[in-house]
């Protein structure tokens, strides 16, 4: 497949052609269809499809355009959810069989928030199973292909919310990140993809992995499109128990920053020693191509006039493994409930009585890696291992915390590749969880810490693959970390492709 990307119309462009009546939203999604129907098929980026529910939501925004109206930001701009997240009267599966036929009865909060600025929703995306993975091969229903190479996987668990949008199917999407679920697959299908600072997205309406590291994440081709559909989900909500109150004065900020350009002159970045490819403990660990494209995004970064300083964090080297004993713990919790009787397939024989069906509902509807996932939480919770992994892991986090904190208080942000290779193929590291889990060595820590960062694109590899590079802020400082960004952006070149499906 060639590896040359082409470009298509921003997001924002699209909404300013709409507002000026130079296009509809309408021909807007119905482009956007068409080029679902000409190549998902090979790609496999979808697992529903909600056309009715868009074009309607598109005639709104068109008449509204033809009256005159001012259009919120966005408006008209096709988009794809991540089917965790809850659209009401469609299936929300989780791509699991445990839930398949489920139809939510309410929107997510950011379902709300986009069908108020108009965006029309075109369907649900493939994932990883209950957001479990880093590949997208642990969908019940089928893989998602990477539109670079078919042959390869898209990243994960967000996978088929980044395909789609890779393959210019639309020009956004929504995912959930949980440990570099949207940052991941960003970096592998050449996107942009914005972790925020946790609890400035409501997760209302998405189906919980792990309550404390889940949050709502956009992807998107450009750092101004990142931008903007980050303020349109943004802010507090009264619905979910750990939205942050405080998001007015941050989206205040962000409507009001112009992103900078091209001089990083008195912003001083961070480079996570830890992370760099070249140290002693990542050498291994970072494809070539990825150290190599990594560090001439640092000489980038030195010609815009920013201070590189080197950080060190040391208890990265535990971030992994605390990780996947409070995650799993979380998510053994918050599965708990899909039991066949208040949600999902109920499975059971005529002559089962109830425990007997809790376990045919729960062996047959889950896959092999939430089992996996819940077995081990389960065990890291149980009375005699408590103390010894769940409370350790929760000690390692607040070491984390702190050193970020101290980090932050020299540096304006930090930056590290996004994964340490480009796309693999499908199926090379399906038989090894551990190998599969060190694909997120380095986003774990920011969902850990509960700070922002974001993925965008800073070369590829010989075979023409995406790399990714990753930047990291303080707690709410979106402003700072989209500036960096987007001047690196326009510098280097590296902005709004489409793959060559």
């Amino acid at each position: 497949m060639s590896t040359t990307a082409t470009t298509q119309p921003t997001a924002i462009e699209l909404a300013q052609q709409i507002q000026q009546g130079e296009q509809t939203a309408t021909s807007l999604v119905e482009q956007s269809f068409q080029t679902i129907d000409a190549h998902d098929s090979k790609i496999q980026a979808f697992i529903s499809l909600t056309k009715e529910q868009a074009l309607n939501t598109a005639a709104e925004v068109d008449q509204k355009a033809k009256n005159g109206d001012t259009l919120p930001l966005l408006a008209g701009v096709p988009i794809a959810l991540k089917d965790n997240i809850n659209l009401i009267g469609t299936e929300t599966t989780c791509a699991s069989h445990i839930l398949k036929g489920y139809k939510s009865t309410y929107n997510a909060t950011v379902v709300e928030k986009l069908l108020s600025h108009g965006l029309p929703i075109v369907g649900k995306t493939n994932l990883d199973e209950f957001a479990m993975g880093s590949s997208n091969e642990n969908s019940a229903f089928f893989p998602t292909k990477n539109p670079w190479d078919t042959n390869r996987v898209p990243g994960g668990s967000s996978g088929g919310s980044a395909a789609c949008v890779s393959a210019g199917m639309v020009p956004l999407s929504l995912g959930s990140d949980t440990g570099g679920s949207v940052r991941q697959p960003a970096a592998l299908c050449g996107l942009v993809g914005l972790k925020p600072t946790y609890g400035t997205v409501s997760r209302y309406g998405l189906v919980a992995f792990a309550s404390s590291l889940d949050q709502i994440s956009p992807f998107a081709r450009t750092v101004d499109d990142a931008s903007a559909i980050y303020q349109v989900i943004a802010g507090h909500d009264d619905k979910d128990s750990t939205s942050r109150s405080d998001t007015a004065n941050l989206l205040h900020s962000l409507s009001n920053t112009k992103l900078a350009s091209g001089d990083l002159s008195g912003t001083t970045i961070g480079v996570i020693t830890e992370l760099d490819g070249e140290s002693e403990g990542s050498k291994d660990a970072f494809q070539p191509a990825t150290t190599k494209a990594f560090h001439q995004a640092i000489d980038q970064f030195k010609a815009l006039g920013a201070t590189i300083q080197p950080i060190s964090l040391p208890s990265l080297k535990y971030a992994v493994a605390a990780y996947y004993i409070l995650a799993t713990a979380e998510a053994s919790s918050n599965l708990g409930r899909f039991d066949g009787v208040r949600y999902g397939n109920r499975q059971e024989e005529s002559n089962d009585t109830l425990h007997p069906m809790y376990k045919r509902t729960r062996s047959n509807g889950f896959g092999a890696e939430v089992k996996r996932r819940i077995m081990l939480g389960t065990f890291s919770l149980s009375a005699g291992y408590y103390d010894a992994f769940y409370g350790k892991a929760q000690q390692v986090r607040q070491l984390l915390k702190t050193e970020f904190n101290q980090a932050f208080s020299s540096v304006d942000g930090l930056i590290c590749p996004t994964s340490p290779s480009t796309a693999f193929n499908i199926g090379e590291k399906s038989d090894d969880p551990v190998a599969m889990y060190l694909s997120d060595i380095s986003t774990i820590p920011i969902n850990l810490a509960g700070i922002p960062a974001m993925s965008l694109p800073c070369g590829k590899d010989e075979a023409g693959l995406p790399i990714g590079l990753q930047i990291l802020a303080p707690h709410f400082a979106e402003p700072k970390m989209l500036s960096i960004a987007k001047a690196y952006e326009t510098a280097s070149g590296f902005s709004n492709w489409v793959a060559p499906v």
